[in-house]
């Protein structure tokens, strides 16, 4: 296949995983937008919800107001018709959230190559998910290489990101948007992964260990099937990066949010940073239902 081919087919792939989001939050004349300002940024929300967007921007602006870290925040909600946003095209380095889209790339190549995946990719998988087991990144990392990284970027739409160079998957630049992009491909149809990949990355998601399991969990519903993937990294300068993405499925649930932080002083305060905001969204629509 000629490079134009394949970039007509990531095109044609990305234009069709597009309208399956659009689809899955659709704007209506009823739909609301409102907004609310918090460390010299606002967070915008919309929903077709009444009073829904006007509640969630102000309790999410609330709950992080006066934090001394920088944050980014992207949520959407199918049952309401409710997103939610606030620095989300802002870049952070990945920490080990990074490792969902590594398992979507993988996942892609299998499905591509009309293969399962091989016992020793499902070993190094579930250790690179379910315990955030760096070395089993880095060896799916090399795997995978740079140009399958991009190749699958390009067709999740996740056009925003940008692959660590060489082996520093963890300073792989990303955003809020395009993390939440990343929750929606595993949680609804789309081109890009099949229903099976789908299921696999989810469960493995689903079963981090429970130390691991910090984060966008926080207040979530019980009914609630929980999926989610955290990463944190210290560095010299703007101190800890501490994330958390994650998705929300069954009993009536269906919804997703990432939060991304630095700057904080201690790994702690970045995860109460994420659980305050998380505690609210998740009571706001619990609330909603």
């Amino acid at each position: 296949m000629t490079c134009s081919r394949r970039g007509a087919a990531a095109a044609l792939a990305a234009s069709s995983l597009l309208a399956v989001f659009t689809t899955a939050t659709p704007a209506s004349a009823s739909a609301t937008t409102a907004g609310a300002a918090v460390g010299g940024s606002k967070v915008v929300c919309t929903s077709e919800k009444p009073g829904l967007a006007t509640r969630l921007s102000g309790d999410i602006a609330g709950a992080l107001d006066g934090r001394q870290d920088t944050s980014a925040l992207a949520l959407y909600d199918r049952g309401t018709g409710t997103t939610c946003e606030l620095r989300a095209d802002t870049h952070f380095d990945s920490a080990s959230v990074v490792k969902v889209t590594v398992l979507g790339t993988l996942l892609r190549e299998a499905q591509e190559a009309h293969r399962k995946l091989t016992p020793q990719e499902v070993r190094l998988t579930k250790a690179m998910i379910t315990k955030s087991d760096n070395d089993a990144t880095s060896a799916l990392w090399h795997q995978i290489g740079s140009a399958g990284f991009k190749k699958f970027l390009d067709l999740a739409d996740m056009r925003h990101t940008v692959p660590g160079s060489g082996g520093s998957w963890g300073l792989t630049q990303i955003t809020a948007a395009d993390e939440l992009r990343l929750m929606q491909l595993l949680t609804t149809e789309n081109s890009v992964l099949t229903t099976a990949s789908r299921a696999y990355a989810l469960d493995l998601m689903e079963h981090v260990t429970a130390g691991q399991r910090w984060g966008v969990p926080a207040g979530s519903p019980a009914s609630a099937a929980v999926h989610v993937k955290n990463g944190w990294l210290q560095r010299a300068t703007d101190g800890w990066r501490v994330h958390s993405v994650g998705a929300f499925t069954g009993s009536g649930h269906d919804y997703g949010m990432t939060v991304l932080s630095s700057g904080n002083l201690t790994m702690d305060y970045g995860v109460a940073t994420i659980e305050g905001a998380a505690r609210v969204i998740h009571r706001d629509l619990s609330g909603a239902r």
